[in-house]
């Protein structure tokens, strides 16, 4: 079993915060100060939940350089009052940065199929559609 230390719940807890205001933030015309407020919980949280050595390995790595510069120049520039570009540039960097993670979460997802509410006859487009979208990219 897998020991979830107190910072590690705190830092979940402050993660879910920091999208919840993310959420918030652009369901309300992209509110510059709840999506800044919401990036740097965001970015606390996931420092708490994985520490700040991994956080700092993580986001500059060599091969990540490129998405690391888009997701924080998004967050200096919705800091900077400007919302829209700011969220394009973080979607972009984010996108960029998790592409390795992408093809693993839809192949689990595409595994899915045996939960007895989603393998029923009318939802069966479902499972392929992760199959399709989870593709032949490994995380190496």
């Amino acid at each position: 079993m897998i020991s979830v230390t107190e910072w590690q719940k705190i830092g979940a807890g402050v993660t879910g915060f920091g999208i919840f205001f993310i959420l918030f933030g652009t369901l309300l015309y992209f509110d510059s100060v709840l999506l800044a407020f919401g990036n740097l919980l965001f970015l606390t949280g996931l420092s708490l939940i994985i520490g700040l050595k991994k956080t700092f390995w993580f986001f500059f790595q060599r091969h990540k350089l490129k998405g690391t510069s888009f997701f924080l120049g998004g967050v200096v520039i919705v800091l900077l009052r400007w919302p829209l570009l700011g969220m394009f540039l973080e979607i972009y960097g984010f996108f960029s940065l998790f592409k390795g993670f992408f093809p693993v979460a839809f192949s689990f997802l595409g595994n899915v199929y045996n939960i007895p509410f989603l393998s029923e006859s009318n939802n069966s487009w479902l499972p392929q559609l992760f199959r399709r979208l989870q593709g032949t990219s490994s995380m190496v």
